[in-house]
C-alpha cells in the first residue's frame, strides 16, 4: 500500500502552572503529552489512535493539523512537512474536533459558503457539494437556521461536513462521536466508512473500543504519550477483545513492565 503519512519521533511538552501542579499533584514544571511518537498510515485506510483520556491523542492530531508546532520531529502528509511547509498541509487536510466550536450566530449555510471560499472552493464546485453534504445529513431543513438554535447532534452534523468543504484525500477526526445519540454517532460511522470507500485517508482518535473494531483497519495504542503497540485490528484482536488487549497492555505500561 502507498504511504501517506510519516510521523517522525513527534515530541510536545507543556508548561503547568501552578494551579494544574497542584491538580495533577506533581512538582514538574512541564508535562511530557507527546514522547517521541513515530508512526505511518496508508492511503485509503482508517487508521485508529486509541488510548485514555490524557494519552496524547488530541496533541498528535494537532501537531498533524499544524494547529500547534512540535517541540522536535515532523510529519510528513502527502510529501508535505507540518513543521515546514504548514500551509501545504492544511491545504490537503479536514480537521474535526468536538472541541471545535462554530458561531452561533451563524447558519450552516453560511458557515458552508465561508469556509470554502476559505479554501478557494469554485462556487459552483461549492453549491454541489453543499446540496449533497445537506441532504446526506438532513441539514437541508436547517440550513438557514441559526446554530444556537440547532440541537447538539445537528451541530455536530454542520461541524462535520464543514470540516470536508474541501474534499480532502486526508482527514483527521478527534473522538467525532463524543457525545452524540446513538443514532448521530451511527451517522457519523456511516459517513467515515463511505469515504473510506472514496479512497480517502483518515486518522481517528477515539477511547472507544467498538468503533476502532468495528471501521479501522489497523490501531496504534498511545499511553503516556508513547506509542505501546501498533498493528492491524485483526491482528491485535485474534486472541481477544480490544478491550481485553488494552487492558493488558495498560497493565503492564503502568506496572513500569513497558
Amino acid at each position: 500500500m502507498q504511504e501517506i503519512l510519516k510521523v517522525c519521533d513527534l515530541k510536545k511538552q507543556f508548561r503547568l502552572s501552578y494551579r494544574q501542579q497542584k491538580l495533577q499533584r506533581t512538582n514538574d514544571r512541564m508535562l511530557t503529552a507527546v514522547d517521541g511518537l513515530s508512526f505511518t498510515a496508508n492511503r485509503g485506510e482508517i487508521f485508529g489512535l486509541l488510548g485514555p483520556n490524557g494519552a496524547g491523542k488530541t496533541t498528535t492530531l494537532r501537531m498533524l493539523a499544524t494547529l500547534i508546532a512540535p517541540d522536535s520531529g515532523d510529519a510528513y502528509i502527502d510529501g508535505c512537512s507540518v513543521v515546514k511547509q504548514p500551509d501545504k498541509v492544511r491545504s490537503k487536510i479536514g480537521f474535526l474536533t468536538g472541541e471545535l466550536r462554530l458561531e452561533d450566530f451563524f447558519t450552516p449555510n453560511y458557515l458552508f459558503d465561508f469556509f470554502s471560499e476559505l479554501y478557494g472552493v469554485p462556487s459552483d464546485v461549492r453549491d454541489g457539494r453543499k446540496n449533497a453534504l445537506f441532504s446526506r445529513f438532513g441539514i437541508d431543513k436547517f440550513a438557514e437556521v441559526k446554530l444556537a438554535n440547532l440541537s447538539t447532534g445537528m451541530k455536530q452534523k454542520v461541524s462535520l461536513v464543514i470540516s470536508v468543504v474541501n474534499d480532502p484525500e486526508f482527514i483527521i477526526f478527534d473522538e467525532p462521536t463524543n457525545g452524540l445519540d446513538v443514532l448521530t454517532a451511527k451517522t457519523v460511522t456511516d459517513f467515515l466508512l463511505e469515504l473510506k470507500a472514496q479512497g480517502k485517508t483518515i486518522i481517528l482518535s477515539t477511547h472507544i473500543f467498538s468503533l476502532v473494531e468495528k471501521i479501522c483497519d489497523r490501531v496504534g495504542i498511545i499511553i503516556n504519550g508513547r506509542l505501546v503497540a501498533l498493528d492491524t485490528v485483526a491482528e491485535i484482536t485474534k486472541e481477544k477483545g480490544l478491550e481485553d488487549v488494552f487492558f493488558d497492555i495498560y497493565a503492564r505500561v503502568a506496572g513500569g513492565e513497558a
